[in-house]
């Protein structure tokens, strides 16, 4: 899922956001189901001046809109961190990796909370430690200080947790948390919320309610979380029904459970991965074209209610 274990679809496939944990095949497509939003037009994909590899799990850094990626996970790539320097809404310049954060395993996933303190997603030690969401502090395409994040990883198989996203105010951690039993694709996969308490974490032990129309017998994945944490955007995949889309949760505060799902009709295809650049205005999301990952977006074509 905004996943997959070298699985492909063409290429490569996308389902569980970065860790590489899931894969799909050609029978999946874009979803239908449940009723769709129009708070968002497509406005096509955006374009990175000197970078043509695949590109996804994108995520707008707060405080200079840059663009932070992860290229594909499927083999023989070492998957990596990139980002780029904002042009405009639509256009990026690539600078190159991110310094400090990737290793010689799967390293993707960013995001990066108002106070510069970068997160991501990597499978560097989960063999020893059974954890893969790590954080560091990110200060112009470098990171420094990586280490694990405490308090949120089970401790033990089969789970794993991944695409993770900090919230705005680095307050709260939302992420998925996989069950594998032998294959490439969880049995289950859902979204988790956690809090910080002093230098980690803790799991939100209301999660189920707050997120009661989130999780289904379906794969949730890839959370991406609004600055007021009023809206919740997420990927679901049917396995059942074959298949995947992009999901908008809202709720009138902080505190209280989200509302129904609505699907997000400007994401059409074989998209996964959402992410709000700062206002919210806009959604970016990777979509599989022609065998290729490209980030796209949609522009939001009313006020946020």
């Amino acid at each position: 899922m905004a996943s997959r274990f070298g699985q492909r679809i063409r290429r490569a496939c996308a389902v569980a956001s970065l860790i590489g944990l899931v894969g799909c095949d050609g029978s999946i497509h874009g979803a239908t189901d449940l009723p769709a939003t129009s708070e968002f037009v497509a406005a096509g994909c955006v374009q990175i001046d000197g970078y043509d590899g695949d590109a996804m799990e994108p995520f707008i850094e707060p405080r200079s809109g840059a663009l932070l990626f992860n290229n594909s996970n499927a083999k023989p790539n070492l998957t990596d961190l990139f980002w780029a320097k904002r042009v405009d809404d639509g256009h990026f310049t690539f600078v190159g990796k991110i310094e400090g954060a990737n290793s010689d395993a799967l390293d993707g996933v960013p995001s990066v909370d108002e106070d510069g303190n970068f997160y991501f997603i990597s499978t560097r030690s989960y063999a020893d430690t059974y954890s893969t969401i790590y954080r560091g502090r990110w200060s112009n395409g470098t990171v420094t200080r990586v280490e694990l994040v405490r308090g949120v990883s089970r401790g033990h198989a089969p789970y794993v947790d991944f695409d993770a996203e900090i919230s705005r105010d680095g307050d709260s951690l939302y992420f998925a948390e996989g069950v594998f039993k032998g294959g490439p694709i969880p049995i289950s996969a859902d979204i988790v919320m956690a809090h910080r308490r002093g230098d980690g974490f803790v799991v939100d032990t209301y999660s189920d309610v707050l997120l009661g129309t989130v999780n289904t017998p379906a794969l949730e994945y890839a959370p991406a979380i609004s600055a007021d944490r009023r809206e919740l955007f997420f990927t679901r995949l049917d396995k059942e029904a074959r298949t995947v889309g992009i999901y908008r949760v809202k709720r009138i505060g902080a505190a209280q459970p989200f509302g129904k799902a609505e699907r997000v009709a400007a994401a059409d295809g074989f998209v996964e991965a959402p992410a709000l650049n700062p206002d919210g205005t806009v959604l970016y999301f990777h979509r599989l074209d022609a065998g290729r990952f490209h980030i796209c977006m949609a522009s939001r074509v009313k006020a946020k209610s």
